[in-house]
């Protein structure tokens, strides 16, 4: 598929693809941060990991270009969004950054056409398997877990007077 630059469809994928790289240099800097707190395996896990954002962040950077837009650039820090004191909160943080990552390649999957969706479904894929790795268990629906609408209680609330 090719999209013309100025038209929704490529407007909307370059809104998709800068909202993965948004994600991978959060993930990058998360990564820094929660690797210190690993030793041995765990440890080149997240080496590893952080390798692979590093990658998929350079690539995503000259997905953007192609799409004509400029990189987003990366943040001095992030925002975290617990502290990461130990092993299981840096493992559990590993597994927070992939479901997000996760969530953003979902987006870029529904958004992109062609090789650029196929390589989002490979970059979604990857994510979700590191965060099975991290929390010890999957999702049905990786990237999507999030975006789950409420079900509508309408008639439960009006009998019980509390709203979900």
């Amino acid at each position: 598929m090719t999209l013309e630059a100025g038209t929704d469809d490529a407007d909307g994928t370059l809104r998709a693809a800068q909202a993965a790289l948004r994600a991978a240099h959060a993930a990058v800097y998360g990564y820094g941060v929660l690797g210190g707190r690993l030793e041995g395996d765990r440890r080149r896990d997240a080496t590893a990991a952080c390798d692979a954002h590093r990658a998929r962040r350079d690539t995503l950077a000259r997905t953007v270009r192609d799409l004509g837009g400029t990189p987003v650039a990366a943040h001095a820090a992030y925002a975290l969004p617990f502290a990461v004191r130990d092993p299981a909160t840096a493992m559990r943080l590993a597994a927070v950054l992939e479901d997000r990552v996760a969530g953003v390649y979902s987006d870029l999957v529904r958004a992109a056409g062609g090789t650029l969706r196929q390589d989002a479904a490979g970059a979604l894929r990857e994510a979700a398997v590191r965060a099975v790795r991290w929390r010890g268990t999957g999702v049905a629906f990786p990237g999507l877990t999030e975006r789950a609408a409420p079900p509508d209680n309408t008639a439960e609330a009006g009998a019980t007077g509390v709203t979900r």
